[in-house]
């Protein structure tokens, strides 16, 4: 979430990779830039970081710069595939060590206030796996960008079985059911953010606090000041079943 997400990712990442010996690192890249999507060298910096591969959500179009990167499949970034205005078309491979992941981005259908336009996700996914069902990886990782916990953990059980992994996010604040599904699929409802922990989903408290009290509405503004949080899952797969032996909440401070 904004520069401070970006700095805490740069004091924790590096560290933590090398020590867990980790194949993939995959950011949830809906607020890097200013809190709104993420801009190409925003991107660079969190690659040279440590990040392999990118993720979106509804903010993602917003950045047209992007454009051309989420359109090229070379490029390791998705938006949403079920958002009708994304560009790309919301999935992509990336080679690691051991082989092929598909990375797959969607959104789920309800966003509070925000007025987005998308296809059934349930639809979208299985449409994606269908096209990719005879292509040889060794694991497939989704993203699950939506507000309902509902919606996120039935999208889990749902997959359960054809995926690796079903991550859910959009609220910023990590929640307390990480866990392998019955069928091996690891799945959280929603995984956290990286920025300022004193803050209100990284905005600073006194830009929204008018909002909630007196019903004024207010812009967002970034909040900066540590300390700061990194919150991530750490997943550990089978590349011969394509799921997952466990899944770990990680939550660092950082001040």
């Amino acid at each position: 979430m904004g520069e401070s997400g970006i700095d805490v990712v740069g004091q924790v990442l590096p560290e933590f990779k090398t020590s867990q010996q980790i194949d993939l690192v995959i950011a949830q890249a809906e607020n890097v830039s200013d809190g709104k999507g993420m801009l190409p060298a925003d991107m660079k910096r969190l690659q040279k970081i440590g990040v392999d591969f990118f993720t979106g959500g509804n903010h993602t179009p917003k950045r047209n710069e992007l454009t051309l990167l989420l359109e090229d499949e070379r490029e390791p970034v998705i938006g949403p595939a079920n958002m009708t205005e994304c560009p790309g078309r919301g999935w992509k491979y990336f080679e690691t060590s051991d082989g092929l992941v598909l990375l797959i981005s969607i959104l789920g259908e309800t966003f509070g206030h925000a007025k987005v336009e998308s296809t059934n996700p349930l639809h979208a996914i299985d449409a994606i796996l269908a096209q990719n069902e005879s292509k040889k990886r060794v694991a497939t990782i989704v993203n699950f960008h939506g507000d309902y916990s509902s919606e996120k953990v039935i999208a889990g059980y749902y997959l359960d079985g054809k995926v690796t992994a079903v991550i859910g996010d959009h609220w910023h604040t990590p929640t307390a059911d990480a866990m392998i599904l019955p069928g091996g699929t690891a799945h959280i409802t929603d995984v956290g953010m990286c920025g300022v922990l004193h803050s209100s989903l990284g905005v600073r408290l006194e830009s929204v606090l008018p909002r909630w009290r007196d019903g004024i509405k207010t812009k967002n503004e970034l909040a900066t000041n540590k300390p700061w949080q990194f919150n991530a899952v750490l997943i550990e797969s089978d590349i011969k079943t394509g799921l997952a032996n466990s899944i770990e909440l990680i939550q660092k401070k950082v001040s």
